[in-house]
């Protein structure tokens, strides 16, 4: 038995979109694209969406839209995926590492606020494992200093933040919809804003910068005509993707509450261990549960970890603090230190939760767990 971190659910309602797609006459920049960018705007309450070719393309393009360019500044979370810094720096600005609260793991609201500076112009908050981060607190913080929020909710889609939907709230959120994520096209990522102004330049970076929407262009030619406004990018999805992901669209209310059960039995059944902290929720969030990660107290992390992987049982680490890659020690990063998130990276570890997950799969990975732990 091999139980892995996290993986697709599919069913034949799925395929059979998919191969209704397969059989008609658009595989890509077809019908489905919008279809499914409508689906996600009435769900999450959000004006636009940009469907785009995976997470990390949809936290660029947000960046490019927002104006980073060399010389700005924008604060993100060490322990996060490397996209959330990485596309600060696509666009020449510089990623600032804010710690985590130590009990959530999100970036801690203080701490964004001591690395402030004349140069940042906004904030990649991360919803960590599917918990909303403190929005409010964010929020006023950005209204103070006048910064742009792009919230990385590629692990939030379905997550809830006082009663809303995360992706209506911010001047951006990004989704993913890689086959772990809550939902999967395959590959694929989202952009959501309320705004209009941030809508038409996300469509741009998307394809190219190039356009054929008469507000745009400085002549017209005819109906073949199209120019390039700006420096674009063939960020685009396929319309195979979409119909998946609208397919699957139907299903994520359940398949949230279904991780929200597998995590429930995992705190009833470590409450009383003393060697794992288990993750604690904000009140009035709804998390996503992407991810459901313990600390290993009192015992090496890495002695659990491999003894897990041997049994069968595909745990996993989220994350190495950014900084602490190489590509970033050799930028600059060399001396960054953020506290809270390197105690929770040396004790962390990624227990698998799917929405296919077995109650036998469930007691053969606690079993397991607390018999290393113990």
């Amino acid at each position: 038995m091999y139980i892995p971190y996290g993986r697709q659910c599919l069913d034949e309602e799925d395929i059979e979109e998919v191969v209704k797609v397969l059989k008609s006459d658009y595989l890509t920049t077809g019908p489905k694209i919008r279809e499914f960018e409508e689906k996600v705007e009435e769900y999450v309450g959000a004006k636009h969406a940009v469907a785009v070719c995976n997470g990390t393309a949809a936290l660029h393009i947000a960046a490019l839209a927002a104006g980073i360019r060399e010389g700005d500044e924008v604060i993100t979370t060490p322990i996060t995926f490397a996209a959330s810094a990485n596309c600060v720096l696509y666009c020449g600005g510089t990623p600032v590492f804010a710690d985590v609260d130590p009990e959530t793991y999100n970036i801690d609201p203080a701490e964004i606020e001591k690395k402030i500076t004349e140069h940042t112009k906004a904030i990649i908050p991360v919803h960590y494992t599917g918990q909303p981060c403190d929005m409010q607190k964010i929020h006023e913080i950005a209204k103070k200093h006048n910064l742009l929020v792009i919230e990385d909710a590629a692990h939030a889609l379905g997550a809830a933040y006082h009663g809303e939907k995360i992706g209506g709230l911010s001047d951006m959120t990004c989704f993913s919809f890689h086959p772990v994520k809550p939902i999967t096209t395959g590959e694929g990522g989202m952009v959501v804003t309320n705004d209009d102004e941030l809508y038409k330049r996300l469509l741009l970076f998307r394809s190219h910068g190039i356009t054929r929407e008469e507000e745009f262009l400085t002549k017209n030619e005819g109906a073949w005509y199209y120019e390039q406004c700006l420096l674009g990018y063939n960020y685009r999805i396929t319309d195979i993707g979409c119909a998946l992901g609208c397919s699957q669209m139907k299903k994520l209310d359940g398949f949230i509450e279904r991780r929200k059960e597998i995590a429930m039995r995992y705190n009833r059944a470590f409450e009383d261990v003393r060697g794992i902290k288990t993750p604690a929720q904000l009140e009035d969030v709804e998390s996503g549960w992407h991810l459901y990660m313990i600390q290993v107290l009192g015992k090496d992390r890495k002695e659990v970890f491999d003894a897990l992987r041997k049994e069968g049982i595909g745990v996993n680490v989220h994350y190495i603090p950014v900084y602490a890659h190489p590509y970033y020690r050799e930028h600059g990063y060399a001396g960054e230190k953020c506290i809270h998130a390197e105690e929770f990276y040396a004790r962390a570890i990624s227990l698998p939760i799917f929405p296919a997950m077995t109650e036998e799969q469930q007691n053969y990975v606690i079993e397991k767990v607390k018999q290393y732990i113990n």
